[in-house]
């Protein structure tokens, strides 16, 4: 019963992502990435500095006592928020969304499959090789689309 929620949890988690990549890439093209990314940061701050207040339960670790390289996934936000906001006014939302997401994919089963960050092992296998490559055909996909768009605006008389 819980799992039909959580799979509509990030379907439209994913959406909110697309949407604020397109949001937030035309925002960093006319005030900049730093600035757009910036201020990302600091509404998400904000947000969930009130949604923990508020609703976080206690928990027997703080930040103050995890191991210290769980923190550096805070830092991997930063690396995508910027890569984002500089990328979409360049390739579009769907090229960047499609290339995230096929990053997103290929590190997971990566992880999957060696265990890293002390997850449990789960061994690619054929279904997993023929996903990685559709999604290295998508990638292929969209590029030549936003290709052949670019030389057709080139083309034009204008």
């Amino acid at each position: 019963m819980l799992l039909p929620f959580i799979l509509v949890l990030l379907l439209v988690g994913g959406a909110v992502l697309a949407a604020q990549s397109s949001i937030n890439g035309r925002l960093g093209a006319k005030t900049g990435v730093i600035e757009s990314a910036w201020l990302t940061f600091v509404m998400g701050a904000v947000l969930t500095f009130l949604l923990m207040f508020f609703f976080e339960p206690a928990h027997e670790a703080t930040l103050f006592s995890v191991p210290k390289w769980q923190l550096t996934g805070a830092l991997f936000g930063v690396v995508y928020m910027l890569a984002i906001v500089f990328a979409v006014p360049r390739v579009g939302t769907a090229a960047a969304t499609v290339a995230v997401i096929s990053g997103q994919l290929l590190m997971s089963l990566l992880i999957d499959h060696f265990g890293w960050l002390n997850n449990t092992v789960r061994p690619l296998d054929a279904s997993r090789y023929v996903a990685m490559a559709l999604l290295l055909g998508a990638i292929g996909l969209i590029y030549l689309s936003h290709q052949q768009r670019q030389r057709r605006m080139v083309n034009q008389p204008g």
